[in-house]
C-alpha cells in the first residue's frame, strides 16, 4: 500500500472548488488552495486531456506545505467544465485556440491575484498548451514545468500520415463524434492503467473520483479534438518563436511513454534557450507524478530543486 501524507480522496481543508467564467460566458471548474502562513509563491497546475484536478491532490499537498499557493482548473469541455458536444462524455474542442484563450485570460487574473513568483506547470495536453501559450506570449511566468508534455501524438503512422488519416476519417460525418469507443489509445490491447502508471493505488484514486463525480468523467476524444491536436502540435513544432521563448523550463519526459511522443518532446524542448530535461526510462509510464514512489519522488525532487534555483522570491 502506498503511504500518502494526505487523503488523496478528499478535497483538503482550506482548499476550495469554485467556478470561473470565461469571456464568452463558459464556466470552468477551478481549484484554489492558499499557502499556510507567508507564501513562497504561486503555482498554476494544468492537467491533461480528460484530467480533473483531484488526480493531483497529493502533489498539490507537497507544494502547499512548502508555502506555495496552488491553483488549477479543468480545461473547457472536460472534467467539471462542461461538454462541447452532445455525444455523452466525449472530450471535444473545435480549435485548441479556445484552450489558449481561456489560459490567457485565467493566467492574467491569477497572476494579478496571487503572490509571486509565479510558476505554471502542465501535464500532457496541459504541457502542450502551457508551452504553446508561452511561445505565443499569452503568459509570462517566472518559470514553467512540463510533465510528459504532449508535443507529439503517439501512433503507428507518424505525425504527418497520422494527421492526414485523422482528417480523412474525422471528415466523414459529424467530427464531434467520439473517435473511438474506449481506452486512452485505440487499436491496442494495452490496459489503460499500464499506459498511465505502475502504481495501482494511485490509479485507483482516479477511479474513486470518477465514481464520486460521474458527471466529471471525460471519455474518448472527438475526431475534431484529434485533428486539432495534430494541427496544434505541428504548428508549435514549426513555430520559429520556440527558439526565442526564454522562460526557464524544466521538462520531465518519459522516454517509453505509451500515450505521447517522448522523442518529439525531447526535440522541441531541446530547442528552448533555457531548459533542463530530466529523462525517465521504462520505470515510468505517462503520469510521472502519479507513478510508483521511486519515480514520483525523483520527479518531485527535480521540480523542487528547479523551483529553488529558478523561482526565487523578489
Amino acid at each position: 500500500m502506498t503511504v500518502s501524507p494526505i487523503d488523496r480522496r478528499a478535497i483538503p481543508a482550506g482548499a476550495s472548488v469554485t467556478n470561473w467564467t470565461a469571456r464568452d460566458g463558459w464556466v470552468l471548474r477551478c481549484f484554489a488552495w492558499p499557502a499556510s502562513g507567508a507564501p513562497r509563491g504561486s503555482i498554476l497546475f494544468q492537467g491533461g486531456r480528460g484530467d480533473v484536478f483531484e488526480k493531483y491532490l497529493e502533489s498539490f499537498a507537497h507544494w502547499q506545505e512548502r508555502g506555495w499557493t496552488i491553483t488549477s482548473f479543468d480545461w473547457r469541455g472536460q472534467g467539471g467544465s462542461g461538454r462541447l458536444t452532445d455525444a455523452g462524455n466525449c472530450g471535444h474542442i473545435d480549435d485548441f485556440a479556445h484552450y489558449i484563450a481561456d489560459f490567457r485570460d485565467f493566467v492574467s487574473e491569477w497572476m494579478a491575484a496571487t503572490p509571486p513568483p509565479h510558476i505554471i506547470m502542465g501535464h500532457s495536453m496541459g504541457g502542450h498548451l502551457v508551452l504553446r501559450g508561452l511561445v505565443e506570449g499569452v503568459a509570462r511566468p517566472d518559470a514553467a514545468v512540463l510533465i510528459a508534455p504532449m508535443l507529439g501524438l503517439k501512433g503507428p503512422f507518424g505525425a504527418a500520415l497520422g494527421e492526414r488519416l485523422a482528417r480523412f476519417l474525422g471528415g466523414v460525418g459529424n467530427s464531434a463524434r467520439p473517435a473511438w469507443k474506449s481506452n486512452e489509445r485505440p487499436y491496442t490491447t494495452t490496459t489503460r492503467e499500464s499506459l498511465l502508471t505502475h502504481d495501482t493505488d494511485r490509479y485507483q484514486d482516479e477511479l474513486f473520483w470518477q465514481q464520486a463525480n460521474p458527471g466529471n468523467v471525460t471519455g474518448p476524444p472527438s475526431w475534431k479534438w484529434v485533428i486539432e491536436a495534430f494541427r496544434s502540435t505541428r504548428e508549435l513544432r514549426t513555430n520559429p518563436a520556440l527558439k526565442r521563448m526564454d522562460v526557464p523550463v524544466l521538462a520531465l519526459i518519459a522516454e517509453h511513454d505509451g500515450l505521447v511522443d517522448g522523442k518529439a518532446a525531447l526535440a522541441q524542448v531541446g530547442k528552448l534557450p533555457d531548459a533542463r530535461i530530466v529523462r525517465f526510462g521504462k520505470e515510468s509510464a505517462h503520469e510521472i507524478l502519479r507513478e510508483a514512489d521511486k519515480v514520483r519522488n525523483r520527479a518531485i525532487g527535480e521540480i523542487d530543486l528547479f523551483l529553488e534555483a529558478r523561482a526565487r522570491r523578489g
